[in-house]
């Protein structure tokens, strides 16, 4: 039995985003106090609450943009506070960020957005940043003739798609989605939910997914992490988060959407989970 159970620990797969002890002040706004989570290698991890509880802050703590009031965030197996400036810069290049909105520079075509974070910090040519960049609009499922359009240009899906290749353009480790179908009409939503899983499986990433979206909780994650009364509520598998005695909780999966978002997952089982 302690054979079992060592073996056990030895192949649990590991966390490579830990966060402990977390708080996020905004003067005398308390948004997140003593906040714990882990993020497991391979997962697409869900994160869910109800308005103001600071989904987006807590990604934009982990990923460098945001110094928290206290805690600690260890990525990689390093704590961010202990590296110096060069190797945060390494560790953060290893990070893939689709912004709630895309964030995609106006003034730039599709291939110069791309290819810009590759020039900058890989100090390829344009040729070759160029050529990456194409290859990496081909994988999120954009047409070749979109490279040369300017954000204005396209619909609401394909800035997704395209805010999602610059994520990828530097073949990042964990990629980071603030609301992604957020905007998008039900097809394209689960297009993109598909998408999603597929870049998982094929690249082996691990996706930190801020959403709202219970059609895409129950499509693509293979756990959900609730906010709530400042911390983590409680961070498990979908069956067992939606089961949680909660208000809040049991008012969003056990109300008319959630019911419809569970009973058209379990009618068609289509979820691929990490080996």
């Amino acid at each position: 039995m302690a054979e079992q159970t060592i073996h056990a620990a030895n192949t649990r797969p590991a966390s490579v985003i830990e966060v402990r002890g977390l708080d996020n002040r905004f003067g005398s706004h308390v948004v997140h106090k003593n906040l714990d989570l882990d993020l497991v290698k391979g997962e697409i991890l869900g994160v869910v609450g109800g308005s103001g509880t600071g989904k987006s802050v807590l990604l934009r703590s982990i990923v460098g943009l945001l110094k928290p009031s206290a805690g600690r965030i260890r990525v990689f197996g390093k704590d961010l506070d202990e590296l110096s400036a060069a190797e945060r810069s390494q560790t953060e290049q290893r990070f893939g960020v689709l912004f709630q909105r895309g964030a995609l520079f106006t003034s730039l075509n599709l291939l110069q957005n791309i290819s810009l974070p590759l020039i900058e910090h890989c100090d390829l040519s344009r040729p070759d940043a160029e050529e990456l960049a194409h290859m990496k609009l081909a994988l999120t499922g954009l047409p070749a003739d979109s490279a040369l359009k300017y954000p204005s240009e396209l619909s609401g899906g394909m800035v997704k798609r395209a805010a999602l290749a610059r994520a990828l353009a530097m073949d990042p480790e964990v990629l980071f989605l603030d609301e992604p179908t957020a905007g998008l009409d039900p097809i394209g939503a689960a297009a993109f939910d598909k998408l999603i899983v597929t870049l998982r499986d094929a690249l082996g990433l691990t996706v930190f997914l801020v959403t709202h979206d219970l059609d895409t909780l129950y499509t693509t994650c293979d756990r959900v992490a609730v906010l709530s009364q400042k911390k983590v509520l409680v961070a498990d598998s979908i069956e067992n988060v939606a089961a949680t005695d909660d208000a809040w909780i049991q008012n969003y999966f056990q109300g008319p959407r959630g019911r419809a978002a569970s009973y058209a997952f379990r009618a068609q089982d289509t979820r691929r989970l990490p080996e």
